[in-house]
């Protein structure tokens, strides 16, 4: 069938969560961090991840607020800045003002003006989705911002890709659902959806049974894929 919507994961996919550590460390207070806040970044994102799996797997489902505070925790300490509690504050303030990496804005556009819906689908919460969206003025490009709170589990879980269904009304095969995680595009390809894997970083593809449709190295690319 052809695509109707067009779904995103947010965090890494349309915002760049490696923009908070690279604000700070640009930063007269955070020099301490100003030559190997990529690695704080990294090991940010990659024990925010970790926790999300580990709070599914368990059913110990929390905000992701939360996790995403117990993912920095971690991080600071293994890069020897557990002590400075200013950092720890500017960076989760930083969290609430990412932005959308440039080809965003331009790229959803096309998606509206083609008639296609648009929204995200993201393990954030409602609080840290509109702050995202509000910062970076991509509001009205958007339907809908839909949460795993509502169903109180982490992504991969299924019930996570019902919620797009259930809004919009689509069969599974309408969707082009777009990710910047592979093991997220690989479950939605598990799911149903018609994928796109956003592989910025140029990863290795994980080995999971299944794999993404269609792979990008930014979102440029989109529209096309939507057959706009």
């Amino acid at each position: 069938m052809p695509i109707t919507t067009c779904v995103f994961d947010a965090y890494g996919t349309l915002f760049d969560v490696a923009a908070a550590a690279r604000q700070a460390a640009s930063e007269p207070a955070f020099t301490a961090i100003r030559d190997d806040w990529p690695v704080l970044a990294e090991h940010w994102r990659s024990k925010q991840l970790q926790y999300s799996w580990l709070r599914a797997v368990t059913g110990a489902h929390e905000d992701f607020w939360i996790v995403t505070q117990n993912g920095l925790d971690w991080a600071l300490e293994k890069t020897g800045q557990a002590g400075d509690p200013a950092l720890r504050e500017r960076l989760l303030a930083l969290y609430w003002e990412l932005q959308a990496y440039p080809e965003v804005p331009a790229m959803l556009a096309a998606l509206k003006q083609g008639g296609m819906n648009t929204a995200i689908l993201s393990n954030g919460s409602p609080a840290m989705l509109q702050g995202a969206v509000d910062s970076a003025g991509i509001g009205d490009l958007l339907d809908v911002s839909l949460s795993v709170e509502s169903v109180g589990i982490f992504k991969p879980d299924a019930s996570v890709y019902d919620l797009v269904g259930k809004h919009f009304g689509c069969a599974r095969d309408e969707v082009l659902f777009v990710s910047s995680n592979g093991w997220d595009a690989a479950a939605a390809t598990g799911y149903g959806f018609v994928t796109a894997w956003v592989n910025r970083g140029g990863e290795p593809l994980d080995r999971l049974p299944w794999t993404p449709v269609h792979r990008l190295q930014d979102l440029t690319g989109i529209p096309a894929l939507a057959g706009l």
